[in-house]
């Protein structure tokens, strides 16, 4: 299963309505444990992304990645711009002059967007930051290709994998960001960052679903 530029541009703006949708609930996770205002910065990020995109043409799918990582650097506030901006940008570089990309396109960009934040934030899994849900994604995809499933439930898996990611977030203490600052009453609070990187990939499952 492939997909053009006029796709990917789709997906964009179904993650813009998602984050729009949970905009209090994402506020709320952050609140417990940082600034309280993922969700807000998320919402106005992706209403950017919209925008920016609005008079693209679709033909250029790296070209869409790259306009979406620089409204994110731009528009989201706190340490999530240059974080999401920074992977939008990194999965670009995978797929340059590529008009369609399929399931195997996605696998190479997840995994250039999760090393694009590992370098940009400096941090590893298990430092309770949307690592800890895109991580475990990655490697769901990677193994859904090994087996040669569909498409579609490469995807399925991926964002299964993610929210489990989420999940764990509670269990372990925050070691980035202000949430920090708090070490061992960071345990019992998920992470406001996996869970809009999971509500991603849930969107893009959904998109193909």
């Amino acid at each position: 299963m492939s997909i053009d530029g006029k796709k990917v541009i789709e997906v964009l703006e179904k993650i813009n309505v998602k984050m729009e949708e949970n905009k209090a609930y994402l506020s709320e996770l952050d609140a417990a444990i940082g600034d309280g205002d993922h969700g807000l910065n998320m919402c106005k990020g992706f209403k950017a992304v919209v925008e920016k995109l609005k008079e693209d043409d679709g033909q250029d799918i790296a070209g869409i990645l790259k306009k979406t990582g620089m409204a994110l650097v731009t528009n989201v506030g706190g340490a999530s711009g240059p974080l999401y901006g920074t992977a939008f940008m990194k999965a670009a570089g995978c797929v340059s002059g590529k008009t369609e990309i399929d399931i195997n396109d996605f696998g190479e960009m997840l995994y250039y967007a999760l090393e694009g934040i590992k370098m940009r934030g400096r941090s590893e899994a298990e430092d309770k930051t949307m690592i800890d849900a895109l991580e475990p994604a990655l490697k769901a995809v990677r193994e859904g290709i090994s087996k040669e499933l569909e498409a579609k439930e490469v995807l399925r898996l991926a964002k299964e994998a993610a929210f489990k990611g989420v999940e764990h977030t509670k269990d372990i203490i925050a070691k980035k960001g202000r949430a920090s600052y708090l070490g061992l009453r960071s345990i019992g609070h998920q992470d406001a960052g996996a869970t809009s990187s999971a509500i991603m990939l849930e969107t893009i499952y959904q998109a193909f679903n």
